[in-house]
C-alpha cells in the first residue's frame, strides 16, 4: 500500500468534474487530479498514488467504468467510488461484485460528495495503519520455522510444554528451546504479544473485501436504487 493518499476523479462532464474539483481542493492541502474519460486516467499511470477513486460508470470511448473498478481492486487499498443515473442488471452485478466503496447517484451532489469521500479518507487512513500492522505482523511470523510455527499453534491452542513435547513428540527441553527461538524471531516481548502477532498474520490470510454501500446503505438498497433508476 504505497499510494501518496491523493483523490482522482474521472468525470466526463466538465461542468461536474470542475464543481467536486473545487468542493475537495478549496481550503485543504490534499492533492486532487481529475481527468476527463477512463482513458486519459489509464494513460496516465496515476492508480499508484490514489486513496480516492471517483468516477461515472458509464465512460467515453473504449476504456469503461468496469476497466476502472478492476484497477483500483488491483491497486490494493483505493477505495472506489461509483456514480451512476441507472445501471441495468449485468451492470448492477459488476458494481457490486467489483469492489466499489460505494455508489452514489447521478448527477453528482459535489457537497455530498465532499462529505462522503471526507469519511472515506479517515477509513483509508485507518486501514494503512492497519495493513503497516498486520504486514509487520506477517514478516515477523513468516520469520518462523515450521516447527516453530507447529509449536505456536499448540501455544495458541493453550497447550503447556509437557502437552506440546507430547503433541510434538520433542522432548520439553527442545520446546523451551524453540519456545525461546520463536519469541526472538518474532519479536515478541511476552507470550501475549506473541499471539497478537500470530492472530494478525492469520486474520489476514482471511480477510475479505467490504460489502458496497449506496450513500451508507447496505448492499441490497444499492442494488434496488441502481436498478431502479438512482
Amino acid at each position: 500500500m504505497n499510494s501518496r493518499g491523493e483523490i482522482h476523479l474521472v468525470l466526463p462532464d466538465p461542468i461536474e468534474r470542475g464543481a467536486c474539483f473545487r468542493a475537495l481542493a478549496t481550503g485543504t492541502a490534499r492533492v486532487v487530479r481529475s481527468f476527463a474519460s477512463a482513458a486519459d486516467y489509464v494513460e496516465a499511470g496515476a492508480d499508484a498514488d490514489a486513496a480516492i477513486l471517483l468516477f461515472h460508470w458509464r465512460q467515453p470511448g473504449d476504456v469503461g467504468g468496469a476497466d476502472l473498478l478492476a484497477r483500483a481492486a488491483a491497486s490494493e487499498g483505493v477505495l472506489a467510488f461509483v456514480a451512476a443515473e441507472r445501471l441495468d442488471v449485468a451492470e448492477a452485478r459488476a458494481v457490486l461484485r467489483g469492489g466499489a466503496h460505494d455508489l452514489l447517484p447521478a448527477p453528482l451532489d459535489p457537497g455530498r460528495v465532499k462529505r462522503m469521500i471526507e469519511a472515506a479518507l479517515g477509513d483509508w487512513h485507518e486501514r494503512r495503519r492497519a495493513f503497516a500492522v498486520t504486514a509487520e505482523a506477517e514478516s515477523r511470523i513468516a520469520a518462523l520455522t515450521p516447527r516453530e510455527r507447529d509449536i505456536l499453534a499448540a501455544i495458541a491452542a493453550g497447550c503447556g510444554n509437557k502437552a506440546i513435547a507430547r503433541r510434538l513428540d520433542l522432548s520439553p527441553r527442545t520446546v523451551e528451546v524453540h519456545r525461546a527461538n520463536i519469541m526472538r524471531r518474532a519479536g515478541a516481548a511476552n507470550v501475549a504479544e506473541l499471539l497478537r502477532l500470530a492472530f494478525l498474520a492469520e486474520q489476514a490470510k482471511g480477510a475479505g473485501g467490504d460489502s458496497i454501500r449506496y450513500g451508507g446503505g447496505s448492499a441490497a438498497t444499492a442494488a434496488d436504487r441502481a436498478l431502479g433508476g438512482l
